[in-house]
């Protein structure tokens, strides 16, 4: 049965996921919220790697939100068909930029709801803008927050809502920000989908999932 971490347990995890992931923050490469916006609507089911390879010449020749949305969809697609789901984000770009000049005077808006609002926006993504670009506390949960939080047991949940909400209760506010980027690049480094590196991480001894996995390794007693 799955269970949460105990309160100091909790504060121990999060002091060891600070020392060794403080300071990073997202992969995406961005210089402002509009850059940051199109590079996570682009991120899905797509790997930020491969996302800062197509951003770089599509910020180059649509800088501001003005310029892209002078592009229709079909013109948009070449420049990010390296994207997974090319076809539906180059509709997204297009219609987002548009909304952004007719609704927002070009800026990205600051608002959970304004940002929902915007063609290819859930609650993931506009965490992540309102979390990075604007320094309001969120907690963004992706594929990777989702898997290391229920793991360690700072969340006990089957709904990505759910486990946003368990964070938030779980975490400081002032953490917020922060310990959603130590989740994720943990994630990606150690605590993976497939075969997680239990052995090797700094985190085995408080680990709930790598506690039971050790108890079924164990040959019963007598």
């Amino acid at each position: 049965m799955r269970r949460f971490l105990p309160p100091e347990q909790r504060s121990v995890v999060l002091a060891l996921l600070e020392r060794h992931y403080g300071g990073r923050g997202t992969a995406l490469h961005y210089r402002n919220a509009y850059e940051l916006l199109v590079a996570v609507i682009l991120s899905a089911q797509s790997t930020d790697k491969m996302v800062n390879v197509v951003t770089g010449p599509l910020f180059d020749r649509f800088p501001t939100p003005e310029a892209l949305a002078t592009q229709e969809p079909e013109s948009l697609q070449p420049w990010i068909a390296k994207i997974g789901l090319c076809h539906a984000k180059a509709r997204y770009l297009s219609e987002t930029a548009r909304l952004l000049v007719s609704r927002h005077g070009g800026l990205v808006p600051k608002t959970r709801q304004a940002l929902e609002a915007l063609p290819g926006v859930g609650r993931k993504t506009a965490n992540v803008v309102l979390s990075n670009a604007f320094g309001i506390p969120a907690i963004p949960v992706d594929t990777h927050v989702f898997r290391v939080a229920n793991r360690l047991g700072l969340a006990c949940a089957d709904h990505v809502q759910k486990v946003e909400t368990q964070l938030q209760r779980h975490i400081p506010r002032e953490k917020w920000a922060a310990a959603h980027h130590w989740l994720i690049w943990h994630g990606r480094e150690c605590c993976v989908a497939q075969r997680p590196r239990c052995g090797g991480c700094i985190l085995k001894d408080y680990c709930l999932y790598a506690k039971r996995e050790e108890s079924r390794a164990c040959p019963p007693v007598g």
